[in-house]
């Protein structure tokens, strides 16, 4: 299944020199589309997961989650590809979840957010007007602090969770190889 999607998203993503044709990209293209950057190194896929998720979490408005993930990425020299796909971990799927998370963490906190006004809101599907005059209540503060606590937690969390698999993966390529060779060649 991992190669599948693997497969799935080398055909779909796009590839770095279609990133630096882009007219959008050209004037960061210098800065952006730098080697160390895009490849996948023990130190640059932690810190992109770190980073994804972080942005991911906490920026929550689609697109300019990726954007803000690359972006981030690029003063920190973590992986682009990685940051940016970490960022699909808030989705629509997710972000109700993480919403009402973020108002709990931020009302343990010690600021207040009416949940109740928050479930009503969502269950007769409010506008957005509503929601925004319930965000600029007394919510406001519960929520940017809620969803600021869960995206460094989560940020920290996933980075020393990739890098614990990436050494793993690493020790497992490795012993399989050994293992190959004596096969191939016992002495």
């Amino acid at each position: 299944m991992v190669e599948r999607i693997g497969r799935w998203l080398a055909k779909n993503s796009p590839r770095r020199e279609d990133l630096a044709q882009s007219r959008w990209m050209r004037p960061f293209a210098g800065r952006i589309m730098r080697s160390e950057l895009w490849r996948f190194t023990r130190r640059s896929v932690p810190r992109g997961v770190a980073i994804g998720l972080l942005v991911g979490i906490f920026l929550m408005i689609p697109g300019l989650q990726i954007v803000g993930a690359a972006l981030m990425a690029v003063p920190f020299r973590a992986n682009i590809p990685i940051a940016a796909a970490m960022t699909f971990l808030s989705n629509p799927a997710t972000t109700p979840f993480i919403l009402v998370a973020s108002i709990f963490v931020g009302n343990s906190l010690g600021f207040h957010a009416d949940t109740s006004t928050f479930y009503a809101l969502y269950e007769r599907r409010a506008s957005a007007a509503e929601w925004l005059a319930w965000l600029a209540s007394d919510a406001a503060p519960a929520l940017v602090s809620g969803l600021l606590a869960i995206a460094f937690v989560s940020a920290v969390i996933g980075y020393f969770i990739s890098l614990v698999g990436w050494r793993w993966w690493t020790g497992h390529k490795w012993r399989r190889r050994t293992a190959t060779a004596a096969k191939i060649d016992p002495v």
